[in-house]
């Protein structure tokens, strides 16, 4: 899909890491919201309450759930999960277009 339809974006941006990864939250018809967003080359950490799905969308990044130092590589067209109540590291190697939604518990 290369297009959401019919949702609210939040006009005022997320900036972290002193504007080095940017992003704006997008909510659909049902509730659910995904986060579409840019990281610039660098080394980051993140914490998550609720479980995340990462979409790459262009770059390259590598990513680990922090303490487990078992690094993973995921360019475009990649994803990968993070667990809810975890904190996680990306190294970004190349400018990274993301989005990132908001998984329901099961």
């Amino acid at each position: 899909m290369d297009r959401f339809e019919n949702v609210g974006v939040t006009k005022t941006a997320n900036i972290y890491f002193d504007g080095n990864v940017t992003s704006r939250s997008v909510e659909f018809a049902d509730g659910s919201v995904k986060t579409l967003g840019i990281m610039l080359p660098g080394n980051y950490e993140f914490g998550t309450g609720k479980a995340e799905l990462m979409e790459i969308q262009s770059g390259l990044l590598q990513w680990s759930i922090v303490g487990r130092n078992e690094w993973q590589s995921v360019a475009a067209g990649g994803a990968f999960n993070i667990p809810a109540d975890s904190r996680f590291e990306v190294r970004v190697e190349e400018i990274t277009d993301y989005i990132c939604s908001f998984l329901e518990e099961s």
